[in-house]
């Protein structure tokens, strides 16, 4: 007995990875043919995805990328490494690009010429009124130049094809085309067709005549003209797909104003580094990702985040390249440039999710793959059954030309490719990040949402959040002896109460003898007066040990104010909680999810803010380590529970990952988007069911992509091999199906 060793893992550390650009793709088969052949090559994983024309290729070590391209070329198409993007604005009057007149130019002027000279035959052949002597003489001189010149995309991939022994839709279309033209040819020249004062009707379905007198120019130019229409709306519609990665990959500088020796010198953005400091007028756009270091102003984030409301910067604050300085003049220190800066690395989402193929559509591909050699099948199939029964040679050769025509399978290379442009475009302008298709399933599943609280569902900053003062005490002047003695500690605590008495009770004294107290507070001599603030063991009057109490009852934290000895009143702190958390958890249930709040907080914090933002008493896991989060996670999904995480620090990242859907928030730690599958670019807990809802709702749109790829080829195939189609219906109902579904995945645009 013989035993065959199992083939060695690969190692996919070891893998690199290449992006190709393939050219001379016409529809799914043509991409699911790729796909295989690069998919032989030992070491080698691609995907080849047909709508953006690229493939996405894992190789190991010793595989040069020469050899990929060079496979590509050996099946028929072209590849090449894409170049840096590098895209032109539109003209002021809407024209389109340099770029998109490279590409669809030769398309529309042999679509224009095609439809002009097409339209005569059509009409004439259809409309018997118009026919004169000698009219298909006319309709053969219209004709032979749309069959030959514009269908000549069609005839020379069918050629390559045929080259490297397989067929895709243009191979459909060539001998459809070829075969109505060639028809009309030996009718017109060797039968009865080209005699004066020949008639010819038109028939929806087949039709029954003497062959000899019997042509097809109308079917032979319509069709091509249908198709190049079919092309042309396609590769407009596919163009408008990707337009919101391309806004992206627009957004950011072009040049900066340097600092040099104290001199403002302008340079390209691609000449920053890490460490620059480089000035932001008023207007202007953020270079790259950096830190205030000099003034203060308001940024607005909208084409980047969507956030409609600019946020305000002052010396210490981070900001991020492509944002615009809505107030004051800056000077920022760069701390990323180039590839690693928030903008690049979201049009690298972006762009990776587009590219990616969800389980539906590898169906769709392997269909597409096998489906013109059976189509060629059928209509010889249909062919024969025709002759067979009915012995009219024209009726059988028009059904199957019917056939080769309406079984084009682009709708179902398109169906799922369009809606994840479209999806995850308009995901980055709302700023919500897609990481792959596959994450689209995940939201349709999930029925139960984590939140951490802090940073998630509140700012994770300390706030003053209420002043109790005791009987016959000035509010301003209790927050004045406070301010002043916190000003001068690092605690969190302490900054809260400082920056909510400047708030309030405007400018500070500068205290004497300051001392901190560890595990009490501090303590000082204010305008000379011996202050405290913290919890020195004093005794407190009943009004305000009540505050006290009910305060930390709250879960808020109380520190008590004491001058010369006499308590002044308590300063109750807590975590603020986000304007906006109590709406989003509304709408969280609204999607039919149920909330969770986990943090590492005591109970009674946790409870306080649930019931603020609407989470039932029942659903808050409090007191819990950052270790432990991975586990409550895994018994929510032991409990049967389909669970998606919402975090945003290192200590989410394990539960994020660990979690049926990760949504990191985008303000918080590198960790924890990385292991997230959906990054929200803004801190807002409501981009959290707006994500949910656009990954269902492009999800829902792929689907019905597919259904109706599937439908339209399941019910046109019979109808045509039944002989209830014209070939020219067919031709233009074929070209219908993709812009229709291409039309469908566009609406996602509409998303809000």
């Amino acid at each position: 007995m013989t035993s065959t060793a199992a083939p060695a893992p690969i190692d996919r550390a070891a893998l690199f990875e290449v992006e190709l650009t393939i050219g001379g793709m016409t529809c799914a088969s043509c991409a699911a043919r790729v796909e295989k052949k690069l998919n032989r090559l030992d070491g080698v994983t691609a995907t080849v995805n047909f709508a953006t024309e690229k493939a996405k290729i894992s190789y190991a070590d010793g595989i040069e990328v020469a050899d990929l391209i060079a496979t590509v070329v050996k099946t028929g198409y072209t590849a090449e490494a894409p170049p840096p993007p590098r895209l032109e604005e539109p003209g002021p009057d809407g024209s389109m690009t340099p770029e998109e007149d490279t590409e669809t130019a030769a398309l529309r002027r042999r679509l224009t010429v095609s439809s002009l000279l097409a339209l005569p035959v059509v009409l004439l052949s259809m409309v018997p009124a118009l026919q004169f002597d000698d009219w298909q003489w006319l309709s053969l001189t219209l004709a032979a130049p749309v069959v030959v010149w514009g269908g000549l995309p069609f005839h020379r991939a069918a050629f390559t094809n045929a080259r490297h022994g397989t067929a895709t839709m243009d191979t459909l279309v060539s001998v459809g085309t070829l075969a109505a033209f060639g028809w009309s040819l030996w009718a017109l020249f060797w039968g009865d067709a080209g005699m004066p004062g020949m008639r010819h009707g038109f028939d929806l379905t087949v039709s029954r005549t003497g062959g000899s007198g019997t042509i097809y120019l109308e079917v032979a130019a319509g069709v091509v003209a249908f198709i190049l229409l079919g092309r042309y709306l396609e590769a407009r519609s596919k163009r408008r797909a990707g337009a919101a990665l391309r806004a992206l990959l627009e957004l950011g500088a072009k040049d900066v104003a340097v600092l040099r020796d104290g001199r403002e010198v302008r340079v390209p953005v691609a000449r920053l580094a890490v460490g620059d400091r480089f000035v932001v007028r008023p207007g202007e756009k953020i270079a790259t990702d950096g830190t205030v270091v000099e003034g203060a102003s308001a940024i607005d984030a909208s084409m980047l985040t969507g956030e409609s409301v600019p946020v305000d910067v002052a010396v210490g604050d981070a900001v991020t390249g492509a944002t615009v300085n809505a107030g004051g003049r800056l000077v920022v220190e760069a701390t990323r440039v180039g590839a690693d800066t928030q903008l690049a690395r979201m049009a690298r989402l972006v762009e990776d999710a587009q590219n990616g193929k969800a389980e539906v559509q590898r169906l769709a591909d392997r269909v597409s793959g096998v489906f013109v050699p059976v189509v060629l099948l059928i209509a010889l199939g249909t062919f024969g059954v025709w002759l067979g029964v009915t012995g009219d040679t024209v009726a059988a050769f028009t059904a199957a030309v019917a056939v080769l025509i309406i079984a084009c399978p682009c709708a179902l290379g398109l169906a799922t490719p369009t809606a994840l442009m479209v999806g995850t475009g308009r995901g980055a302008q709302l700023g919500i990040l897609i990481k792959g298709p596959e994450v689209l399933e995940s939201t349709r599943r999930v029925d139960t949402v984590v939140l951490d609280k802090t940073g998630t569902v509140t700012t994770g900053r300390m706030a003053l959040q209420g002043v109790h003062v005791a009987e016959g005490t000035d509010e301003k002047e209790l927050l004045r002896l406070a301010g002043a003695l916190e000003h001068a500690s690092e605690h969190p605590v302490a900054r809260a109460v400082a920056a909510g008495a400047q708030e309030r009770a405007g400018v500070l004294p500068v205290p004497e003898h300051f001392q901190n107290v560890p595990g009490l507070g501090v303590r000082g001599r204010v305008e000379g007066h011996e202050v405290t603030v913290g919890r020195f063991p004093d005794a407190l009057p009943d009004t305000v040990a009540r505050a006290k109490t009910e305060a930390e009852a709250e879960g808020h934290t109380a520190v008590v104010v004491t001058r010369d000895g006499e308590a002044l009143g308590v300063l109750t702190v807590a975590d603020t909680i986000k304007e906006t958390s109590a709406e989003a958890v509304r709408e969280l249930r609204a999607l039919g999810l149920r909330p969770v709040l986990l943090t590492g907080d005591n109970r009674a914090v946790a409870e306080a803010v649930a019931r603020a933002v609407g989470v039932d008493a029942g659903d808050v896991i409090a007191e819990v380590l950052p270790q432990e989060k991975v586990d409550v996670v895994r018994r929510l999904q032991n409990e049967g529970r389909t669970v998606a995480m919402v975090g945003d620090g290192v200590n989410d990242a394990a539960a994020l990952a660990t979690a049926d859907l990760g949504l990191a928030m985008g303000t918080g730690t590198d960790a924890a988007i990385e292991a997230s599958d959906l990054t929200l670019v803004r801190g807002d807990l409501r981009v959290a069911a707006d994500a949910i809802r656009l990954s269902r709702r492009t999800l829902a749109t792929i689907k019905g992509n597919l259904v109706w790829a599937f439908g339209y080829n399941v019910a046109a195939l019979p109808l045509a091999a039944a002989g209830l189609l014209n070939p020219m219906i067919a031709g233009a109902a074929m070209a219908f199906s993709s812009v229709f579904v291409v039309t469908n995945s566009l609406r996602l645009r509409a998303f809000s």
